[in-house]
């Protein structure tokens, strides 16, 4: 009998992790990815000897990963080079005081003690708190379908979220567990991980702490673009054709399901039929532009317009002539009035005076990164989503200059 068929709609890790774990199971997948290569958001810039991933830049949840081979049968080690962190960031205030970050949580309560004594006792017990929300999410949100409408009126499914929501703010959480202004600040960046404001969002990504400081965090030895690459080759060993290039234009849904695609595959206009579709594209770009709204029940055109997106980013790509063995291999820089920051961001919608830099020199960790004596210099700064109120093509030098400078 001939087996099932699926199309995956783009190839980031989210695609290229279903389409693994569907061919391991002896469906047949095709994945359709817009852009030359596969990755997604997890990409590189590669230049005059400098490498440069441009995506995410630190792996979290290794287990996901090792999980994810040992359902097709292999281990990770023959493909990945997953490699420890330690320190996980060296944290850098205006006053001049650091802080390296480590799992080890021994050195880290020396860390803190030299800064901020006062909340030595306070780290653990916050940690304690977040594995706590951690394990509650993992069981009722990570690792099962939020389709599961039986699940979700369970009892226990109540509990499990009134454990782990907040009426509280992440910063009000955060001020509650620590009195020092830096420690403070170090716990609310965690809000940022999804781009949002730590005076904005919820308590509940209080869990994000213990998912590094808990559960490790991770480098991919030759760049964190040798994972996507790494999952491309697993797929296409167990079959799964990958389409570059090759640009969805619509999920095509008949009888109220989904059963194929229309895409533009170089020049030519294509429908592909399958059993199944599964999209890793932009969530509301995906109902927006591929999903006809007269398919869509809820996410209608007016309720995605009024989705507040998240925070952007301004990005720096820097190849130096010399090493700088301040840094580490994640470094924040903070700025010295957090609240003005977010507050510029999101209720000003414009980029930050003086704001937080974040760096990552995988030089100091992976000499293939850079030549000999030299660093790549990755810098990330927080900026508003992209609108009208900043024109970044005549304002993008002079933030670079502010950035340079400071």
């Amino acid at each position: 009998m001939k087996s099932k068929s699926v199309v995956v709609v783009g190839a980031g890790l989210g695609g290229l992790a279903a389409a693994i774990r569907l061919a391991a199971r002896g469906l047949r997948v095709q994945i359709f990815e817009k852009n030359p290569t596969p990755g997604g958001k997890v990409n590189t810039h590669r230049a005059c000897g400098y490498s440069f991933d441009t995506g995410a830049s630190l792996l979290t949840m290794r287990h996901v990963v090792e999980e994810l081979f040992e359902s097709a049968d292999r281990n990770v080690a023959d493909y990945i080079d997953i490699q420890p962190l330690d320190p996980i960031c060296r944290y850098q205030w205006p006053e001049g005081e650091k802080l390296d970050a480590s799992t080890d949580l021994d050195r880290t309560e020396d860390e803190i003690r030299r800064i901020a004594p006062e909340d030595v006792p306070n780290f653990r017990l916050f940690l304690d708190d977040a594995r706590r929300k951690y394990e509650v999410a993992e069981r009722t949100f990570l690792a099962h379908s939020l389709n599961d409408l039986p699940k979700l009126l369970r009892p226990a499914y109540a509990r499990d979220l009134a454990a782990i929501s907040s009426w509280r703010t992440l910063a009000a959480h955060v001020r509650r567990h620590f009195r020092s202004s830096h420690m403070q600040q170090l716990f609310n960046r965690y809000a940022t991980y999804n781009g949002s404001s730590p005076y904005q969002t919820p308590a509940t990504f209080a869990l994000i702490p213990y998912v590094e400081f808990g559960l490790g965090a991770w480098y991919v030895r030759g760049g964190m673009y040798e994972l996507p690459t790494q999952l491309a080759r697993l797929a296409r060993e167990l079959g799964v054709e990958i389409h570059t290039d090759a640009e969805v234009e619509e999920i095509l849904i008949e009888h109220g399901r989904a059963c194929g695609v229309r895409l533009m595959c170089g020049e030519d206009r294509q429908e592909v039929r399958a059993d199944a579709v599964v999209a890793n594209s932009d969530a509301v770009e995906t109902y927006r532009r591929l999903i006809d709204e007269r398919a869509r029940r809820i996410y209608t055109d007016r309720r995605l317009a009024r989705i507040e997106p998240s925070c952007s980013g301004f990005v720096l790509l820097l190849g130096t002539r010399r090493r700088y063995e301040q840094l580490s291999h994640h470094n924040i820089f903070f700025s010295p009035d957090y609240p003005a920051e977010f507050r510029a961001l999101f209720d000003e919608l414009r980029p930050a005076s003086d704001p937080t830099i974040y760096i990552c020199a995988t030089s100091r960790t992976d000499a293939s990164q850079a030549p000999a004596g030299h660093e790549n210099i990755f810098v990330l700064v927080n900026a508003p989503a992209t609108s009208n109120r900043t024109n970044w093509v005549r304002e993008a030098m002079s933030y670079h200059d502010l950035i340079i400078n400071k």
